[in-house]
């Protein structure tokens, strides 16, 4: 079926061919766009987007399908987040599941809805850990496969699996401290079923739905474990994401264990290449606390290792910035010719604000001109589309495929125009998201996705994460109440 989408501001073309067209038409046919005009197509389907901004469909390569725990733990002191994880005994003797089957995939659907609204249209997920009974299922990411389909979105998934956890553990004198809670056979077991899945996602040869190994954070996974992804890996050619150089504590526990940075241990066995992605790479000799700033980008040998080696950081600015941390810099790792995707890692997935708080919050630490938007929307685009090897993606130019997300900025809230792209950044944000299609196919329509009800799946979510908050007290080290482990911004009144 051939037809056009119109809209008053369209970012075509890709990288340093990015250019505006302006009150225009983007021809489709078969799934791929045709080309882009400004004269009205005398036959087929117009679907008119009004005063919006189109862009290529933003991939989220760290994508939040849950419900959100930096709602719960951003705020808390270094000392309390750490109790957050659990305590040692927890884990050792009574690792039960939180949350049945039946919660985590309203869970999950509740998080792959939020992406769709956002104006996500593919993604690589994400979900909290810590309330499983150790690693995810591949059944829970079958159910993930199902609801994707569903919805229409691209997706690049695979169950998350470790050989230990990052437990708490408590002094006779209350002071916590961090721990390592080892099962060698659970990690093990972890990426048998994590390969079954994905050559059973290979087999299946879906359009839509993509093998990837998704370890959790390095520092939970054993030398045999890293050593078996590298190869199972590059034996099936698949795409490994692995949070790694995340938070200082992380550095110290790879360094007592190994002797090696984060970044030694990749190289060391088998990771560090083209099919590695990296969320957050926070902790490089650019951060100010292991290396001097006072040096090129050019000079430095972990931003040289990681474009050496083609990897790609997965950015998360607002995450980042939530948790106390800017990258520093992007404008170092994108002249060392690191390449840089984008991602969300919490709620809420808008890459809207993230691009908001990446470029200011980089300004004020850095300077002014020490990231731009247009770094972001190539991060945002093009960036996950060479992180995923999909040339296709990314663009709005013709033979790139139909993947679309359309951002309204008609609303009187929204301001005077500029630039659209500043317009769009500087005065909104994702919820401005009025359209998006994968695939030519249409997965939300000014706020609505088809066969979803909203206030309904909005009331189960909230039901799943009470009974989560809960579940943080059932493996406090300190046995408080969930009332005590998060405490109101201000008292409540239990009467008035």
């Amino acid at each position: 079926m051939d037809f056009s989408l119109h809209a008053t501001h369209i970012l075509t073309g890709a990288g340093a061919q990015r250019r505006w067209v302006n009150d225009a038409y983007v021809h489709i046919s078969d799934q791929t766009i045709t080309g882009i005009s400004q004269e009205r197509p005398e036959s087929g389907e117009i679907i008119e987007l009004g005063e919006s901004v189109l862009l290529p469909g933003l991939i989220d390569l760290d994508a939040l399908v849950d419900v959100d725990h930096l709602l719960l733990d951003s705020w808390h002191s270094a000392n309390d987040s750490l109790l957050l994880s659990g305590s040692v005994e927890h884990w050792h003797s009574h690792r039960e599941a939180v949350l049945t089957p039946e919660e985590r995939t309203t869970l999950r659907t509740y998080g792959l809805v939020q992406l769709a609204l956002h104006g996500i249209t593919s993604f690589m997920p994400i979900a909290s850990e810590v309330h499983l009974e150790w690693g995810e299922s591949a059944d829970e990411l079958r159910e993930t496969a199902r609801v994707s389909k569903e919805l229409g979105l691209r997706a690049w998934l695979g169950p998350s699996y470790r050989s230990a956890v990052v437990a708490a553990s408590v002094d006779e004198e209350g002071q916590a401290t961090r721990a390592v809670v080892t099962d060698d056979e659970l990690g093990r077991e972890g990426l048998r079923e994590a390969l079954k899945f994905a050559d059973d996602v290979a087999s299946a040869n879906d359009p839509l739905v993509h093998p990837v190994l998704l370890p959790c954070r390095i520092e939970t996974m054993n030398d045999e474990l890293l050593a078996a992804t590298a190869e199972k890996a590059a034996q099936r050619n698949l795409l490994v994401r692995l949070h790694s150089l995340q938070q200082g504590w992380e550095r110290t526990l790879i360094q007592e264990r190994s002797s090696m940075t984060p970044l030694d241990l990749l190289d060391h066995f088998g990771l560090l290449n083209d099919r590695l992605l990296i969320p957050h790479a926070l902790w490089t000799d650019r951060h100010p606390q292991l290396g001097a700033l006072d040096t090129t980008a050019a000079e430095s040998p972990d931003l040289r290792r990681i474009a050496s080696a083609g990897a790609s950081v997965i950015h998360c600015p607002l995450t980042s910035f939530r948790y106390g941390e800017v990258l520093h810099t992007l404008n170092d790792y994108l002249d060392a010719g690191v390449a840089i995707s984008m991602g969300s890692d919490s709620f809420p997935p808008d890459f809207i604000r993230g691009m908001d708080v990446g470029v200011h919050a980089a300004n004020a630490v850095f300077g002014r001109g020490s990231a731009n938007l247009s770094q972001y929307i190539d991060a945002a685009t093009t960036g996950g589309a060479s992180a995923l090897k999909r040339p296709d993606l990314g663009r709005i130019e013709p033979g790139a495929s139909a993947d679309f997300s359309a951002f309204s900025i008609g609303d009187f809230r929204d301001g005077v125009h500029d630039d659209p792209l500043r317009t769009l950044v500087l005065n909104g944000s994702a919820r401005n998201a009025t359209f998006s299609m994968v695939a030519g196919r249409t997965v939300m329509r000014d706020g609505e996705i088809e066969g979803i009800d909203l206030a309904a799946l909005r009331a189960d979510a909230q039901a799943v994460f009470d009974k989560l908050r809960e579940g943080y007290a059932l493996r406090d080290p300190l046995g408080r109440p969930a009332a005590d482990i998060f405490p109101p911004t201000f008292p409540l009144e239990e009467s008035c």
